[in-house]
């Protein structure tokens, strides 16, 4: 059975699309430099903390970093959605965007790999997480003419989520929305050669119990059981903001060598958490990823299950 909609919440969802909406297109109107800057200052000082983001922070770092001075804390609770504001506002200016970033060279030690693929016409799953700007490496390569899909998550607010999905489609397609139609079409596009690009940073009620910053954090395995089933490269790589603000790096991993699903997304969840831990400020903390309450809960009903009860 659907579920129904508490009352107001549309009204809700279309006044806050209303008012992002009037946001980001005073923002757009300014100079480039000045609206990243602008967005990432009102995301931080309004925004977070009006969205209960500054105690999500909060929560995640104690749990997982308990020992972190107050004063790091405090920094990132105020960094980390600004980065937020700035990625938001970097999507939105389109072109402009892609102008700065298409031309970035591509370093790591992975570029003769993903090179190679390219070239041999060989499927690829690019991993990255919500981390500095997870659309600077599929700008960039489209620009170059790599084959490049990525999986994403449709908005649950349908207002802001049908200008959103023009404003992602702007740094490259095709574009695959999670869901039965969306998986089968990249299916396809990975079959034929294509590349495609997935974050594995979510809570997956479902998913394997892997480590996260020394956390159990449960984690979706397609991303390495697509690389194992169509024999596809699996390369971490990441958008990196740099210390102007402004400007980017990316960084091509190493591939993650062919064994099983979990100890492949194991070594994704280690890469990201190295990349995190050189640039704390740059991954989405506000992202409820442990949910210590709800695994603690459902690993009492698999208790009670494996009892009888």
């Amino acid at each position: 059975m659907a579920k129904t909609r508490k009352p107001g919440t549309r009204f809700g969802d279309w006044l806050s699309d209303r008012i992002l909406r009037g946001l980001i297109g005073l923002a757009l109107a300014l100079p480039y430099a000045t609206r990243v800057r602008l967005m990432g200052w009102i995301t931080a000082r309004i925004i977070a903390p009006l969205a209960g983001y500054d105690a999500r922070v909060r929560a995640n770092l104690a749990h997982v970093m308990p020992d972190l001075p107050e004063a790091e804390v405090r920094r990132l609770v105020r960094q980390v959605p600004d980065n937020v504001g700035r990625t938001v506002i970097e999507i939105y200016s389109g072109q402009q965007f892609i102008d700065r970033i298409k031309d970035l060279p591509l370093k790591g030690a992975g570029v003769a790999a993903l090179e190679q693929a390219r070239a041999d016409k060989r499927p690829a799953v690019l991993v990255s997480g919500h981390f500095g700007n997870f659309d600077v490496p599929r700008a960039a390569l489209t620009g170059r003419g790599y084959p490049i899909g990525s999986l994403y998550n449709p908005m649950k607010n349908v207002f802001f989520n049908a200008h959103y999905e023009k404003a992602i489609a702007t740094m490259g397609e095709p574009l695959f929305p999670r869901g039965r139609k969306g998986y089968g079409q990249m299916l396809r596009f990975l079959k034929g050669g294509g590349m495609i690009g997935i974050m594995v940073d979510q809570f997956m009620g479902h998913g394997a119990p892997l480590n996260f910053f020394g956390q159990p954090a449960p984690t979706a395995l397609s991303a390495a059981e697509l690389a194992l089933k169509y024999d596809a490269l699996l390369i971490p790589i990441y958008g990196v903001r740099q210390p102007d603000g402004l400007n980017f790096e990316i960084v091509v991993e190493s591939p993650i060598p062919h064994s099983d699903a979990m100890t492949m997304t194991q070594a994704l969840n280690d890469s990201l958490e190295a990349q995190t831990r050189k640039h704390m400020e740059q991954w989405f903390w506000v992202h409820r990823r442990w949910k210590p309450a709800r695994q603690a809960r459902m690993a009492e009903e698999r208790s009670r299950a494996g009892r009888g009860e």
